[in-house]
């Protein structure tokens, strides 16, 4: 992989030759200051201090913060020492007048990735955002976040760069009735589509059974149609929505191989493909769904006691284990 082909799937750089089939979307220049703010170079976890009053968070959110802010304080030996919070006014207003621009909501991203791991710290559960400090939490939060600020050139044979020479916020407009079933990962090698399937793989869904081959035909024309005459790489991945009314969104693209999921996939059986038949891969049963890849809740923050959500959530993924056991046709050899 090359140094290019990875800046190409930046979403300033493809967003503007794709605008019109995908999610409405505001890119913003983030100034070096907040991107040492991301990278924790400013002392404790502080949320930017707001110029415009309207930065609201969740009482169990503000406790986090608060309790993180008075253990380094009480680490460095003098209760007296103060961290002022920082500020951006500029970016916190060019924030501001996109999401309201967008209709109040949106879920963020910086150059390749959303913070989609740190979703468990903020107040709705999911990326949705309202300001600039929602924002700030979650990236602050991401792993996802941290490779793209330090490490997105690391598997690049002709590495020139240590990081981006810039940094950018896209600002997504928030879709809260997307369907996850209707979600597909799209691999590309020498400039043939050879790979799609379901994005989602933790969860069978008996519509994409029905389904099939009526989403493989739309999604290989718009391949054809949009992302091949489009896009310069020769391999790399791709992400697409179909829509209820049949209509293909590209969501995001992304390198060949490293640190790009193949999901049902490997990469080593995408590289050996040579053939022109698109193999579309879906899960076919519920024994066949893939486990969670990462959980990024630290215990600590877990309230497994009886009767609590994730005291459910365990008691029914054991059920779950269970019933997938009975079904298995091992279990009846």
């Amino acid at each position: 992989m090359r140094q290019e082909e990875v800046d190409r799937c930046q979403i300033q750089e493809w967003y503007p030759k794709f605008k019109l089939v995908s999610i409405k979307t505001h890119v913003h220049r983030l100034p070096e200051s907040f991107v040492e703010y991301l990278l924790g170079d400013t002392g404790p976890f502080v949320l930017p201090n707001s110029v415009t009053g309207e930065d609201a968070l969740p009482n169990r959110v503000c406790n986090l913060v608060d309790e993180d802010y008075l253990a380094v304080s009480e680490e460095s030996g003098d209760e007296s020492e103060e961290f002022p919070p920082p500020s951006f006014p500029e970016l916190e207003l060019e924030v501001k007048e996109s999401i309201e621009s967008l209709g109040g909501a949106i879920f963020p991203k910086l150059n390749w990735s959303s913070p989609k791991d740190a979703a468990w710290i903020s107040g709705s559960g999911n990326l949705r955002c309202t300001s600039l400090s929602e924002i700030a939490l979650l990236l602050r939060a991401s792993d996802s976040s941290t490779h793209d600020l330090c490490h997105a050139y690391d598997s690049c044979s002709n590495k020139s760069l240590s990081r981006p020479q810039s940094f950018f916020l896209a600002l997504r407009k928030w879709q809260p009735a997307l369907r996850p079933e209707m979600e597909f990962r799209c691999f590309v090698r020498n400039k043939l589509l050879v790979g799609i399937c379901q994005r989602e793989v933790t969860t069978f869904y008996p519509v994409l059974l029905e389904k099939k081959e009526h989403l493989k035909v739309l999604i290989e024309d718009f391949f054809e149609s949009e992302v091949r005459p489009n896009f310069e790489s020769d391999n790399y991945a791709f992400d697409v929505y179909v829509t209820k009314d049949g209509r293909v969104k590209v969501l995001d693209f992304n390198p060949w191989g490293v640190f790009t999921l193949p999901l049902l996939f490997s990469w080593d059986e995408l590289s050996e493909r040579d053939d022109e038949e698109v193999d579309f891969r879906i899960v076919e049963s519920r024994c066949a769904v893939r486990p969670g890849l990462k959980t990024a809740v630290p215990y600590d923050y877990l309230d497994t006691s009886p009767g609590s959500g994730w005291d459910q959530f365990l008691r029914n993924a054991d059920e779950e284990i269970r019933k997938q056991a009975k079904e298995s046709p091992e279990a009846g050899a």
